[in-house]
């Protein structure tokens, strides 16, 4: 928990003072000022302040005391409605769209203050009912995760990592003072609404069955206060390949007049807050000739992620050594499922040193004027690997290795191909690929 605040007493006013200008305290040295600048409560604040840079909130480590209790979500007590007829199922061919088909059914559960969680549901797909006073429409209290389904050559249905989509999903919850809830019991209902709509899962490679889980603050009040009511849900749809004749490399516009995410914010959980803001500079970047946004922070200009990916680098570095480097988890980037595979397995092989650090542009100008940097792409669940030809950064244009082809770096290309065969469940590694039975 956190430590109580200092309570003031007739010097309050001296204190505030001290508080505000340290510099003055210095000067004056109010013993009483200088009791409540050393202790726990007020130092780390006057230092998350003071100095700008990207760094965690110093209050996460207390998110957890104060998020709701995590209320009981029973896999037991699932409930199956079925559809009376069914829709028609989309061609699994090269035309099929992203997030437009949805399945038969959805997964859907209640969640009260007073009373937690109701039965959970599997129920014919349908559009949702809202107060207009619902708080998600109000306030951006709403959170989600992006994942896959696939069948393998033996029609089996898998999952991959569900278990870091769920506890990421349980931050995001946690951040937004929505309910929590059992992972593995989330997973149970998940895996039984994916049977149940299991024609609608491609056996197809690069094609597979996207999924949304989703949480939205449903109480009815204009109150800016955590909610009263939740309602979670996943719902499906079957895509294709992000790259649809191959890969094909974008050029990207690093972006100093707009930010993702900052200290302290929300950067590091999957909210429609962090999307929504990026919209603008995206058209804008789209208009000028771009196909997605570099997202920079700070007066140093901090590379940070691009578009709705964890953005990677290959390069020599400074000190001659050939090193695959990404953002650090520093509380404004998001843990992205396909960023921690990319990392365990470069690791694995063992092959070329694996970093997480801050970057600035100046760092990747340099690499490219000195000719260091091998390739860089974007990593994400959609795409897994998007490679970048192309970074513009101050108007001026930097061309950006992308293998003998011009389609996509030789480290790319073998995470796009060990991943797919992980995710397919041609190659076993760990416990990744989840058997749905």
């Amino acid at each position: 928990t956190l430590p109580a605040p200092p309570i003031f007493t007739p010097s309050v006013r001296a204190r505030r003072r001290c508080l505000a200008f340290p510099s003055a305290h210095a000067r004056h040295h109010h013993p009483r000022c200088k009791m409540h600048l050393r202790s726990a409560f007020i130092q780390p604040v006057l230092s998350a302040l003071l100095v700008c840079q990207p760094r965690p909130s110093i209050f996460r480590p207390a998110l957890a005391a104060c998020s709701r209790p995590t209320a009981n979500l029973d896999a037991g007590g699932l409930q199956i409605v079925k559809s009376k007829g069914t829709k028609p199922i989309p061609t699994f061919d090269e035309k099929l769209p992203f997030g437009k088909h949805f399945s038969d059914h959805m997964f859907e559960v209640k969640w009260n203050v007073k009373e937690g969680f109701g039965a959970p549901q599997i129920v014919p797909f349908h559009k949702l009912e809202l107060d207009p006073a619902s708080q998600c429409l109000h306030y951006g209290v709403q959170c989600f995760e992006g994942m896959k389904a696939y069948k393998d050559s033996d029609g089996n249905i898998r999952l991959f990592r569900p278990d870091m989509n769920m506890k990421r999903f349980q931050d995001s919850c946690q951040r937004l003072a929505l309910p929590t809830f059992d992972a593995e019991q989330m997973i149970a209902c998940l895996k039984e609404f994916l049977k149940l709509d299991a024609a609608w899962i491609p056996e197809k490679e690069g094609f597979s069955f996207y999924l949304r889980p989703t949480a939205i603050a449903t109480g009815e009040t204009l109150g800016v206060v955590p909610s009263s009511d939740a309602l979670f849900f996943i719902m499906g749809c079957p895509v294709g390949p992000y790259f649809k004749d191959g890969f094909a490399p974008v050029k990207i516009l690093a972006e100093s007049n707009y930010r993702r995410a900052w200290p302290g914010g929300t950067g590091d959980a999957k909210v429609g807050g962090n999307y929504a803001p990026g919209l603008l500079p995206q058209r804008l970047a789209q208009e000028a000739g771009y196909s997605q946004v570099l997202w920079l922070f700070g007066e140093e200009d901090y590379v940070t992620e691009v578009g709705s990916m964890n953005i990677f680098f290959v390069w020599i570095n400074e000190n001659g050594e050939e090193e695959l480097v990404t953002a650090p988890l520093d509380g404004t980037i998001l843990p992205g499922v396909t960023r921690d595979s990319i990392l365990e397995l470069v690791r694995e092989w063992g092959e070329l040193k694996v970093t997480e650090r801050k970057i600035t542009m100046q760092q990747v100008c340099d690499a490219v004027s000195d000719g260091r940097l091998k390739e860089a792409f974007g990593a994400g669940t959609a795409a897994i690997v998007s490679p970048i030809n192309g970074i513009a950064y101050n108007g001026t244009d930097m061309p950006v290795p992308c293998g003998t082809d011009n389609k996509a770096g030789p480290l790319a290309k073998r995470l796009y191909h060990s991943l797919s065969d992980i995710q397919y469940g041609r190659k076993p590694f760990r416990d990744w690929s989840v058997l749905v039975e």
